[in-house]
């Protein structure tokens, strides 16, 4: 399904093929002879979506830039199934496994490969030909890839990459649980994505 979002519409090769269930959603660009499967879900919302020449993208994942993050994908590269992409730079050649994570601002090299449920965490900079092992995480510039064990220390680094900020433009708070006002957080992300009633289906 082909949706034009915030006037702007998909720019599809004539040789990449798109599952039927798939949604290609506003100013997103798919190049030749890449193959988008079944429930994936692209989306660009405030800045754009490039996917380049064959790139395999696997079933039931979601691609979706934001209004401050762009999402560049080189060429050549197996995104796997389950997986999460937000406003993100991946170089070409790159193997993400089923179920990885990246988030806004992160970029992975060249020739990088993420296996299955891996991370890589808010502005955290991976160099080419790196390797992420297993439910490990990258975070950090240059990013440190440590084991999910390792939690304080991922936090450490992590408030200095400030996820709130970069993710909703909102400060983190002190105290236990959530660390964001989730009343600012659902007012804002609401109202943003009400621009979707708007949506037309091609």
């Amino acid at each position: 399904m082909l949706i034009e979002h915030q006037g702007k519409r998909p720019s599809i090769d004539p040789t990449a093929y798109i599952a039927p269930t798939a949604v290609i959603c506003g100013d997103v660009t798919i190049g030749a002879r890449t193959h988008v499967s079944y429930g994936a879900v692209i989306e660009a919302h405030g800045m754009p979506v490039r996917i380049g020449t064959q790139c395999v993208i696997r079933e039931n994942l979601n691609i979706r830039s934001t209004d401050s993050d762009a999402v560049e994908i080189g060429d050549n590269i197996l995104i796997g199934p389950h997986s999460s992409l937000k406003g993100c730079t991946v170089g070409d050649e790159c193997f993400l496994a089923t179920g990885v994570k990246i988030y806004q601002a992160a970029r992975v090299g060249r020739r990088t490969e993420v296996r299955i449920d891996g991370v890589v965490h808010v502005r955290s900079v991976l160099p080419p030909d790196s390797l992420v092992p297993i439910m490990w995480v990258a975070v950090g510039d240059p990013a440190e890839i440590l084991p999910p064990d390792k939690h304080e220390k991922i936090e450490a680094i992590l408030s200095r990459m400030n996820f709130s900020q970069q993710v909703y433009g909102l400060q983190r708070q002190t105290g236990g649980g959530v660390d964001m006002d989730m009343m600012d957080v659902t007012r804002r992300e609401t109202t943003g994505l009400a621009d979707h009633r708007d949506d037309k289906e091609l």
